[in-house]
């Protein structure tokens, strides 16, 4: 069976710095007609990256949705539709641990949340870092912790580690590190 819809009114409903709404009627793959509520975003990145020691950054943020601090790998948003991921990743992870890295590994994209939203999330590996100072935004407060890998998982099958980005990144790495492909 054909699984597409068919767009055939699209309207903004909101438009903000981060994020829109947009409000669309598609046609069903059976005739019928349905309405499609988007919430459209630019993308982001998130960097898990290991130290010569086998720990992992981490940047602890209070997230405002969830009313709480949250643990999450570095990562920000794309400037533009048109920006790198790669490029994005090494400015988010030097804005937020102050470090780069020598070797770049990609770990693919996710769709953190595609019944209501078009967001993708680039999750790339660093290794070989170097450490500088911190460039966050006026608006961003976070502290930086480093976890060993072992304790990062263990963290995740417990549910201590909530967001999505980081529970992938933190799953992923770890499978490919004991298949020795990064």
């Amino acid at each position: 069976m054909n699984l597409d819809e068919k767009t055939v009114k699209s309207e903004t409903v909101y438009e903000g710095r981060v994020i829109s709404l947009i409000k669309d009627t598609v046609t069903l793959p059976n005739g019928d007609t349905a309405t499609r509520e988007v919430v459209t975003h630019r993308g982001g990145v998130g960097v898990i990256a290991e130290d010569e020691n086998g720990n992992i950054l981490f940047v602890k943020q209070f997230r405002y949705p969830y009313k709480e601090v949250v643990l999450e790998i570095p990562a920000g948003k794309r400037d533009s539709l048109d920006e790198d991921p790669l490029e994005c990743g090494k400015r988010e992870l030097k804005e937020e641990t102050g470090a780069t890295a020598k070797n770049f590994y990609s770990l693919g994209s996710l769709y953190p949340t595609p019944g209501y939203c078009g967001e993708i999330i680039w999750i790339f590996a660093a290794k070989g870092l170097e450490f500088g100072n911190q460039h966050l935004d006026s608006d961003e407060f976070l502290n930086v912790e480093k976890i060993p890998l072992e304790k990062a998982v263990e963290m995740v099958l417990e549910d201590k580690i909530k967001d999505s980005k980081t529970q992938i990144a933190i799953l992923k790495y770890n499978e490919l590190k004991k298949r020795n492909l990064i």
